[in-house]
């Protein structure tokens, strides 16, 4: 059976069929029975993941999904649904040799004098002003991944929790040349490193939001492609159900912020019981006092007359929902940039739905650190040095949101996710219709005035 569920990273469309044989499984109030492996297993399955939310179950036919769906601490159960994308990105840009640069003034990164993004939010001020973010707030990066190479990309050392990530998605070992040894939670994509290093960097290359923040890899996306071949898949593919996983892992360890560079959305009619399943997981989330950032999707649709579109996951509760925006035209690859606030091309947009904006990249790209454990064909050069690599999508709006919210947290306090959400959309940049608009939402960010320093 197929989904009609749909993700988006970077700028391109997923496409989503039946996840066969596994199956996504939601609990009553009390959560599952003490039994519950044991049964699924007489059923034929196997539990990969158990919460009192939810589980994901594999190697079950329909015929065995349905003699679950009887147990009495089950609610529902529904056919997980796989999403894939080809993965797009810039040219990788020239290596990083080393030089002055210093994580306490991210400003001297090498790469920083294109790295426009961080200027047009204010991150320069901030750091200027001492707020770098703290080692003890932690931002759980739902993606493909972290880069975790043998020589790892120096903007990386010491900002990443490796023992804390979890792996929801695996990579599919045809995509792999023979002989590349890498670890769980590795990132073989580029896009998990990119996203994860512009919240948090150490500035040497390229700067993030901040240069202090603890990483979370929580891999729920994995190399993969519908042709694969050693060496040239440059897909990001994983699963509603490993998602969701994601989510509660990340709660349930104490993330502080959860970065989930994923959007879209899924037909009401045709899919309208995930509605309660996600909405379970989120709101499980919030008391938990996880802040979920989530990226609004590119495919320039109005989610304000979206119809009978369920807008997956900005339309979930208590979280972040960002639109991307950036310039028209720049003259150079150090600028300067022609109307750097301009709604991106591809952006969803809606009253509705866009929480606030951020640069995600237009006519220059958002600049972060490319993956040495890249194996897809187009960045195979990332492997040879240390390198940094420019990318366009709602991805890279979100991360900007969750490196602000990091540093929010060190201001206000752990587990007050509303006031950390408030404190970002009250002190945006209001640009576009006055008030809360289509394009940016409460506008666009300003980390110098959601911290009090303007």
């Amino acid at each position: 059976m197929k989904k009609s569920l749909f993700v988006v990273l970077v700028c391109s469309l997923f496409s989503l069929s039946a996840f066969g044989g596994n199956y996504i499984v939601q609990f009553k109030g009390n959560g599952a029975s003490a039994d519950f492996a044991q049964k699924v297993a007489a059923a034929g399955g196997t539990v990969t993941f158990q919460h009192n939310i939810l589980a994901l179950v594999s190697g079950v036919d329909a015929n065995g999904a349905a003699s679950i769906a009887k147990f009495a601490s089950v609610a529902d159960v529904q056919e997980d649904a796989e999403f894939s994308l080809d993965v797009t990105a810039g040219d990788a840009e020239a290596n990083y040799e080393g030089s002055i640069e210093s994580a306490s003034n991210p400003t001297t990164a090498a790469f920083y004098p294109r790295q426009w993004h961080l200027r047009q939010i204010n991150a320069h001020l901030a750091w200027a002003a001492g707020f770098l973010g703290s080692p003890n707030v932690r931002v759980a990066i739902l993606d493909t991944g972290i880069d975790r190479r043998a020589n790892q990309h120096p903007d990386l050392v010491g900002r990443v929790d490796y023992n804390a990530g979890a792996q929801f998605q695996l990579d599919n070992p045809l995509c792999i040349p023979a002989g590349y040894t890498f670890q769980p939670t590795d990132d073989l994509v580029f896009h998990g490193t990119h996203v994860a290093a512009t919240v948090s960097s150490n500035a040497l290359a390229a700067a993030g939001v901040t240069s202090g923040v603890t990483l979370i890899p929580v891999k729920v996306l994995g190399l993969t492609s519908a042709t694969p071949t050693p060496g040239g898949c440059s897909n990001g593919s994983g699963s509603l159900g490993a998602v969701l996983a994601g989510v509660l892992y990340a709660a349930d360890i104490d993330a502080d912020v959860a970065n989930m560079s994923l959007g879209g959305g899924f037909a009401k009619a045709a899919n309208g019981r995930f509605i309660g399943l996600i909405n379970s997981t989120f709101n499980y989330a919030h008391r938990q006092g996880l802040l979920v950032v989530v990226s609004a999707g590119n495919e320039a649709l109005d989610l304000d007359h979206d119809g009978n579109l369920y807008k997956t996951y900005c339309s979930s509760p208590n979280t972040i929902c960002v639109s991307a925006t950036g310039p028209t035209a720049t003259a150079g690859t150090n600028g300067p940039w022609t109307n750097p606030d301009a709604l991106a091309g591809y952006s969803n947009y809606g009253r509705s739905a866009i929480s606030v904006a951020a640069p995600g990249g237009n006519a220059s790209p958002v600049t972060a650190a490319c993956s040495r454990g890249a194996v897809s064909a187009g960045l195979a050069v990332c492997r040879t040095g240390t390198f940094v690599v420019g990318s366009n999508g709602t991805s890279m709006a979100s991360p900007h949101v969750s490196g602000l919210a990091a540093l929010l947290v060190g201001q206000i306090g752990k587990d007050k996710p509303a006031q950390v959400k408030a404190a970002i959309e009250q002190s945006a940049d209001d640009l576009g219709q006055p008030g809360t608009d289509p394009a940016y939402g409460k506008g666009r960010i300003n980390v110098t005035r959601a911290l009090g320093l303007q």
